[in-house]
Formats: structure tokens, sequence, C-alpha cells
């Protein structure tokens, strides 16, 4: 019998190819190490595209556009450090990269300072290698 293989746990699909430069992380991942489906990594560049899925922003918060473009970046960031292509000593900076976003999209700072202070305090398991979403499958793998 065939069955399909996916994972749970998305809300949103990147439809066009996205791009940031990040001149913080030049040097901490070594482009042999980059083998991530939709993430590419190239002198400072991290590109995602299209088909990357996240979860969008997490916890008790409401998703609006100030918010969107950090939790891409941030999920991307997350998902290399879980699967051990970015180092886990990585995790501040990406949490303050996911600060910087929100502020450069307006953002209110308040905001952006609770969003920060948040993922600091309690998403340090989603980095975690251990914390990797299981793959499922339907109706059931023989």
């Amino acid at each position: 019998m065939k069955y399909i293989t996916y994972k749970k746990g998305y809300k949103y699909q990147l439809k066009e190819d996205y791009s940031v430069f990040i001149p913080e992380l030049v040097g901490a991942i070594r482009l042999e190490l980059v083998a991530v489906p939709f993430i590419r990594w190239d002198a400072g560049v991290l590109s995602i595209s299209p088909g990357y899925a996240w979860d969008g922003p997490s916890g008790p918060t409401v998703d609006t556009k100030t918010f969107m473009r950090g939790s891409l970046v941030h999920d991307a960031l997350y998902q290399l450090m879980r699967e051990k292509v970015l180092p886990q000593q990585y995790r501040k900076l990406a949490d303050k990269i996911l600060y910087k976003m929100c502020r450069e999209d307006k953002m209110m700072w308040v905001r952006a300072v609770w969003v920060y202070v948040a993922v600091r305090l309690f998403a340090g398991f989603a980095s975690d290698p251990a914390s990797r979403k299981p793959m499922l499958f339907a109706p059931f793998k023989t």
C-alpha cells in the first residue's frame, strides 16, 4: 500500500524566494554543511525558497504583518539549529534578529521587546535538535 509522509504544525507557506543578509552570522555557518531543504546559506545571505513552511508567530500573540518576516527568518534560523547546521550558541543572536526585523517592519517597540523577552524565556526548546517535528505517515507505513 502506498502512503504519504508529512509533518504537522505549520500555518504558512512561502510563495516567492526571500533572501536577507545577516552580517552577524558570516563565518558562523560553513557552507558545505548546509543541506536543509528550502534553506540556502551563502556568504552571509540566508535564502528561503518557495514552499518553505513555518508556523508564523508563536505563543500568545497575534499574527500581524509586522511579525511575519521576522517569524519566517527566526523559524529558519531555529531550524538550522535543530538540524545542527547552526550551533546553539547563536540562539540569542537569532532572537535579536527577530527583534530587529520586527522593528524594521514597524512593530511597536513595546511589543517587539515583549516578543524578544518571550522567545528568550520560552522558545529555547524550539531550537533544540530533540524537538524536531516527527515524520508522520498515512494511512500507515508497512
